[in-house]
């Protein structure tokens, strides 16, 4: 199972950030090779509700490339439960990547719907959802429910992190922005950087989860997706490759590049009040980077 110990807070310290100016990242990408990052902790307690309410069978949904479709896999595999994935398109087949190839091998049964179907099936009273849900527990995509947001509260509580001023992290659903932003003290900022066209929506969905006794402010950045969800350009690769050369830290193109590309945008946008300690939430996914063709990333 996954090793906390394997989980370490890394300076941060590239060319570009200014004098007097404090960056480190969490670096839960080191968690795990397959259950990377935030995902743990968005399976944790949704894997620990099934067991008490005595499910054998985790229903989730997600994309091809899915992180949480591949973690999904392997937690239910060393937890000892069945797994069955909703996969976004039609067109796929479980040898279409390495992403689904190794949630196949883990045991999951992968259903290959329509995107239309999807989308639909995962909206509350949807016939399709009630079905499912007499054939197992089912966690919504990305994990994005209370449960989900639970365990991203304790990220917060791996290392010392008061001294903070900024914590970044990715955004795709919501859940770890909000988890961090009810963990996160009353001195300090959550940004959620989303990383996808069109996440004015988010703001809805992270603030659904948030306790009413949270202390934090936070704010939902819209501007740093790069053209969409999963859309990468030739400035993001440079970034990463010169990141990494950098940093030594290898980033995603899907979330953990974005976040930390829109870091640096902030700065020169001089967001950040001097002397800011800023900290930076890897939250995995580098399977994800398997999409691109082998030598154009550096790592």
């Amino acid at each position: 199972m996954a090793d906390y110990n394997n989980i370490s807070l890394d300076p941060v310290r590239p060319s570009w950030l200014p004098e007097g100016m404090t960056a480190s990242m969490v670096r839960l990408d080191k968690l795990d090779p397959v259950i990377s990052g935030n995902k743990w902790f968005k399976l944790k307690y949704n894997l620990e509700a099934a067991r008490q309410e005595g499910y054998q069978t985790i229903i989730t949904f997600g994309g091809a490339w899915s992180n949480h479709i591949a973690a999904t896999a392997q937690a239910c595999r060393e937890n000892g439960l069945s797994c069955i994935g909703i996969i976004r398109g039609d067109e796929m087949q479980s040898d279409t990547n390495p992403t689904l190839r190794h949630a196949a091998a883990n045991g999951m049964q992968l259903r290959f719907v329509s995107r239309a179907q999807y989308s639909a099936m995962q909206l509350p009273g949807n016939p399709d959802l009630e079905k499912l849900r007499q054939e197992g527990f089912v966690i919504p995509e990305g994990g994005h429910n209370a449960a989900g947001a639970r365990g991203c509260e304790e990220i917060l509580s791996l290392f010392p992190l008061e001294d903070y001023s900024h914590i970044l992290c990715a955004a795709g659903t919501g859940t770890t922005a909000a988890g961090l932003i009810n963990a996160a003290g009353v001195h300090q900022e959550v940004l959620a950087i989303a990383v996808l066209k069109g996440a004015g929506f988010l703001e809805q969905a992270i603030a659904d989860l948030l306790s009413p006794q949270h202390l934090s402010s936070w704010k939902l950045l819209t501007a740093f997706h790069q053209g969409g969800y999963g859309k990468i350009n030739q400035e993001l690769i440079a970034f990463m490759n010169e990141f990494y050369l950098e940093t030594g830290i290898p980033t995603d193109i899907i979330y953990t590049g974005k976040m930390v590309m829109a870091f640096r945008q902030l700065l020169e946008q001089q967001y950040f009040p001097a002397h800011s300690k800023i900290l930076l939430i890897h939250t995995g996914g580098l399977q994800g980077n398997q999409s691109q063709q082998q030598g154009i990333l550096a790592f």
